[in-house]
């Protein structure tokens, strides 16, 4: 009889629908905002399902000598971030245009660039800026992630690559009120970073749609455009040409140290630009790894 009660005492904890609905309860449970330690890393991805940021220890980003043909676009960008960094006014940013350009890789470099300089001055006042990745799909939560943000006594800046929006998709009207019309309104100590291909984030098509079956067209036009208006400052990146180019395939050349005459770069370099179909930074780097690869280099 013992023996019995033992084992059926036991049995719960073993019992498949137990766990299972445990398991459920603990996803529907909140974030647990406790759980998250900022001084793990200077970068985080957004897991929205646990409520957790994911320390990156390594971000995979480009130096800023390297990024070529962007040098204004750059200088405003840093110039952004270092305001945001010392606790000045700044503006949430949308890098917009060509494929391939280096939105996303200013983005993440110009993080790095501006941690450098805080350490440089070991400043107290402005500690080290963290970078939080959100993914497309997760837009709709970010009003839980800038919760959790606003509770950190770092610097977030909150960044979104590809961010687009298809006619049948309506998560730009929450996000509009998430970046400023809200009545909460983003933390004084987040700012939100996007690239996109789309000027206004949205399909020429899906615009010109709702201004060909609204009663008053241009208010349609204002609706779907004011996502963009929100963002403060506009870096549009255009297609480089055949200079800038080879200047970028050069530079990272020299800075992986690959021997090569420079007239023979620029020959194989233009090649591979024409199997590609066009000319951008992101194909200069697919060409230097091609390059690299044949020469036996590792790019580290």
């Amino acid at each position: 009889m013992k023996s019995h009660m033992n084992k059926t005492s036991n049995a719960p904890a073993d019992d498949p629908l137990l766990l299972r609905i445990a398991d459920a309860l603990e996803r529907l449970a909140p974030p647990r905002i406790a759980e998250n330690d900022f001084d793990a890393a200077d970068a985080f991805i957004w897991h929205p399902e646990s409520g957790r940021l994911e320390p990156v220890p390594k971000v995979n980003l480009v130096t800023l000598p390297l990024l070529k043909g962007i040098d204004n676009l750059r200088d405003i960008l840093l110039k952004n971030t270092r305001c945001f960094a010392d606790g000045l006014p700044a503006n949430n940013a949308l890098l917009w245009g060509a494929r391939g350009m280096g939105k996303s890789s200013l983005i993440k470099s110009a993080h790095a660039a501006i941690n450098i300089e805080l350490k440089k001055r070991k400043s107290k006042v402005a500690p080290a800026l963290i970078l939080v990745e959100i993914h497309r799909e997760d837009v709709p939560t970010l009003p839980d992630l800038l919760r959790i943000l606003g509770d950190c006594d770092r610097r977030a800046i909150l960044f979104c690559d590809d961010l687009s929006f298809d006619s049948s998709d309506s998560t730009y009207k929450s996000l509009k009120a998430v970046l400023e019309g809200g009545i909460e309104g983003r933390p004084g100590n987040v700012i939100f970073y996007a690239t996109s291909n789309r000027r206004h984030m949205m399909a020429r098509e899906m615009i010109d749609n709702e201004n060909s079956t609204a009663i008053n067209p241009s208010e349609a036009v204002e609706e779907k455009v004011s996502l963009s208006d929100r963002f403060g400052l506009w870096l549009g990146f255009h297609s480089c040409d055949q200079d800038t180019y080879f200047a970028i395939v050069e530079s990272y050349a020299n800075y992986y140290g690959l021997k090569i005459k420079r007239q023979e770069l620029h020959a194989m370099a233009n090649e591979w630009s024409v199997t590609r179909g066009g000319r951008s930074g992101r194909v200069a780097w697919q060409f230097i790894q091609d390059l690299a690869g044949s020469q036996g280099k590792k790019l580290d």
